[in-house]
């Protein structure tokens, strides 16, 4: 299971136990696209080989507003 935790600087994630932080400029240069903008499953995507997706994608700005 991997869980991320979004905040203005960028994200923890802890991915098969393993926990570490994806910073904000990292995110920003791997999807291209203002960090505000990235979805959660941008993310996933960037941490797992085959992440598990599901629901609607949610753009950062909206989960730290």
């Amino acid at each position: 299971m991997t869980t991320l935790a979004f905040d203005d600087d960028g994200v923890d994630v802890v991915y098969e136990g393993t926990e570490f932080r994806l910073e904000k400029s990292l995110v920003e240069e791997a999807i291209e696209k203002p960090y505000y903008d990235v979805t959660d499953h941008e993310v996933l995507q960037i941490v797992a080989e085959h992440p598990d997706i599901s629901g609607e994608p949610r753009r950062i700005g909206d989960i730290i507003d």
